[in-house]
C-alpha cells in the first residue's frame, strides 16, 4: 500500500461576512485556490490529475451542482478531469482530504486536488414547495447556517438546538465559566496578530484580486485589538444568564482552501515536493446536542488506530467553534487550556470558519507549521453539526 502524499497547500484569505470575498460566486472562489495551485507547480500536468474533490457544507445556492466539478472547468482544469462534491458540514474539506489519499493508498489514483469552498455571504434564502394544491405555508429559510426544513421526528428523537446552543450545553455540563471562554478567544485572537506579522500563515495564502485594483492578501476577521474586557462586554447570544458571545465564537466566513496529494510515484514522475504524508482520519458520532464534542471520540479512535500517543503530536489544529466546545475537547483529552502546541497561530475565533473550508486550511496550517518547526506529527481535529467528529494525523517528511 503506497502512501499519500501532501505536495502543496494553499487558501485564500478568509473574508468576514459580507465582506470584500462576498461579491465572488463560490464556484469562482473555489476555482482560485485550484488556478495558484497549477501555477505554483508547473510541472505538473492538469491532465494527469485522476480527481478533484472538494467540500462544501451548503450546496443550496451558486455551490449546487456539484461544485468540485464547477470549479475545475472554471479554473481551466481540462474537462476529462472529474470533481466530486462531499458534504460532512464543518467536516467537509478535511473528509475531502482523506477521501483522496484512501484513493491514493488503495492504488485507484495517483494525483488528486481536494480541499473545500464555502461564501456564507452568498448562502441563499430558500423558498419550500407546498405540500397540497393552493397551500399558503411555504416556509422561507436561511441556509447560511444550521437547521433548516426541519423533520419533527428529528425535534422530537434529539432536539434541532442551534449551532450556539449546542455550545452552551457543553459549557452548563462541562463547567466551562464565561470567564475561561473569553481567555481562550483572547488567546486565539493573540496567537493570530503574532503568526500575522511574523508571516507565519504567508506559505498558506495566496492574495486574491478584485475589481478597481483590490488585492486581498490577509483574514478579514482576525481582531488584533481584542481586550478582555471588551470580550466581557459582550452580550450572550443564545440567553441572557448565558457565557456564548460572538467574542468567543467563530466567524460566518467566505474562502477556499486545496491541497495537492500524490502518491510517492507520482511525486517524483511530476516533480512535486512531498511536504507531509496523512497517516490516517478518523471519524465518530456524539448526541446532536453537544456536537462541540465530536473531535473526543474522533481523536481517540484515530490514535487507537495508528498506534499513536496524543503526547506525540508536536501541533493540535483543533477548530475553535466555539470556545466552549474547545475548552470542553482539550480538558477530556487531558489537555490544558492554555497548551502552547495547540492552535500557535490563532484558530477559527480569529482566523474565521467559512464552514466547507476549514477542514482543508487547518490542515495547510498544520503542514507549514510542522515544516518551519522540525516538528514530526499533527494532528487535526473539528467539531461538526448534527453531532459528529473528524480527526486526522499527518507526519511531516
Amino acid at each position: 500500500m503506497d502512501y499519500a502524499y501532501i505536495c502543496d497547500a494553499i487558501r485564500t484569505p478568509f473574508g468576514r461576512y459580507g465582506g470584500s470575498l462576498a461579491a465572488i460566486r463560490p464556484d469562482d472562489l473555489a476555482a482560485i485556490p485550484l488556478r495558484a495551485l497549477l501555477a505554483r507547480n508547473p510541472t505538473l500536468n492538469p491532465a494527469a490529475l485522476d480527481d478533484v474533490i472538494f467540500g462544501c457544507a451548503n450546496q443550496a445556492g451558486e455551490d449546487n451542482r456539484n461544485v468540485a466539478r464547477m470549479a475545475l472547468l472554471l479554473a481551466g482544469i481540462p474537462q476529462e478531469v472529474p470533481g466530486s462534491t462531499v458534504n460532512r458540514l464543518c467536516g467537509s474539506s478535511m473528509d475531502a482530504v482523506a477521501i483522496a489519499a484512501r484513493a491514493i493508498r488503495s492504488g485507484e489514483a495517483a494525483v488528486v486536488i481536494a480541499g473545500g469552498v464555502e461564501s456564507m455571504s452568498r448562502a441563499p434564502l430558500v423558498l419550500s414547495k407546498p405540500d397540497a394544491p393552493w397551500a399558503r405555508s411555504q416556509k422561507l429559510e436561511d441556509t447560511t447556517l444550521g437547521w433548516r426544513f426541519v423533520n419533527p421526528r428529528m425535534r422530537e428523537l434529539y432536539g434541532v438546538d442551534s449551532m450556539a446552543e449546542t455550545a452552551e450545553i457543553v459549557a452548563a455540563e462541562c463547567g466551562i465559566s464565561r470567564a475561561d471562554q473569553d481567555t481562550f478567544a483572547l488567546r486565539s485572537q493573540q496567537r493570530c496578530a503574532v503568526a500575522m506579522k511574523a508571516g507565519f500563515l504567508f506559505n498558506e495564502i495566496i492574495p486574491v484580486s478584485l475589481p478597481k485594483n483590490i488585492v486581498v492578501e490577509m483574514d478579514e476577521h482576525p481582531r488584533p485589538d481584542t481586550t478582555q474586557a471588551g470580550l466581557a462586554k459582550l452580550k450572550p447570544v443564545v440567553k441572557l444568564e448565558g457565557t456564548v458571545t460572538a467574542g468567543n465564537a467563530s466567524g460566518i466566513n467566505d474562502g477556499s482552501a486545496a491541497l495537492i496529494l500524490a502518491s510517492e510515484t507520482a511525486a517524483h514522475q511530476h516533480r512535486l515536493t512531498p511536504l507531509a504524508r496523512v497517516v490516517g482520519c478518523a471519524v465518530a458520532g456524539v448526541a446532536p446536542r453537544v456536537m462541540g464534542l465530536g473531535p473526543v471520540p474522533a481523536v481517540q479512535k484515530l490514535l487507537a488506530r495508528t498506534g499513536l500517543k496524543l503526547k506525540q503530536m508536536d501541533v493540535i489544529e483543533l477548530n475553535e467553534a466555539f470556545a466552549a466546545q474547545a475548552l470542553g475537547v482539550l480538558r477530556a483529552l487531558g489537555l490544558p487550556d492554555d497548551a502552547d502546541h495547540v492552535n500557535p497561530n490563532g484558530g477559527a475565533i480569529a482566523i474565521g470558519h467559512p464552514l466547507g473550508a476549514s477542514g482543508a486550511r487547518l490542515i495547510a496550517t498544520t503542514v507549514y507549521h510542522l515544516q518551519r518547526t522540525g516538528g514530526r506529527y499533527g494532528l487535526c481535529t473539528m467539531c461538526i453539526g448534527v453531532g459528529q467528529g473528524i480527526a486526522m494525523i499527518v507526519e511531516r517528511v
